[in-house]
């Protein structure tokens, strides 16, 4: 499961190739702050490793965790990549802040939904900064809604306006509902 979603990824964003030995390093973080794993996840970058792939949810021992696996291998540098995430219970703070990351190069990575310290579940998003990316200024568009059918005419909409899907979960609102949350992109020169 690990491999295939690093595969999805590396197709997606195009970071990770396998070397010629096909052996891979991998590093494992697990923390229940957002804050935490942002550190975490540039600390493992500065050592080399990129982004593989993400989840939330209940660990083994009981508690509530973000856990992401990074990888490292000698085809790919990580040459000065760097990690941000963002997490809240509010749509229209996510899409504020994604719209922030994406005008500073950030792209997507994944997402999930965790339990936060405090008792709330979050929506959290990790992105990525490759200084080897000449992708331009980053688009992102959230479409949320608690209605499939609503979702299905969102995206169709979005698409016509040139966005491209990149993921989709359901998070629980500040209000205590359920939604169904899709993040899309597009990429301006």
């Amino acid at each position: 499961m690990v491999l295939t979603r690093i595969l999805f990824t590396a197709a997606l964003t195009g970071t990770l190739a396998f070397s010629a030995d096909g052996k891979v390093d991998y590093r494992v973080l697990a923390t229940t702050k957002t804050s935490t794993m942002e550190k975490e996840l540039n600390q493992a970058a500065a050592d080399g490793f990129v982004f593989g792939g993400a989840m939330g949810g209940e660990s083994a021992f009981g508690g509530s965790e973000v856990i992401t696996v990074m990888a490292k291998n000698s085809t790919v540098p990580s040459n000065g990549r760097k990690y941000k995430l963002v997490a809240t219970s509010k749509t229209s703070t996510m899409q504020k802040e994604l719209k922030q990351a994406g005008e500073e190069g950030f792209f997507y990575c994944g997402q999930t939904v965790f339990s936060s310290t405090f008792g709330g579940k979050e929506v959290a998003v990790i992105l990525e900064f490759n200084p080897d990316n000449k992708a331009g200024k980053i688009t992102y568009k959230l479409a949320a809604t608690s209605k499939t059918s609503t979702m299905e005419k969102e995206l169709r909409q979005a698409g016509e306006e040139g966005f491209k899907f990149l993921g989709v979960v359901v998070g629980k609102t500040a209000f205590g509902g359920s939604e169904l949350i899709s993040i899309l992109y597009k990429s301006e020169k």
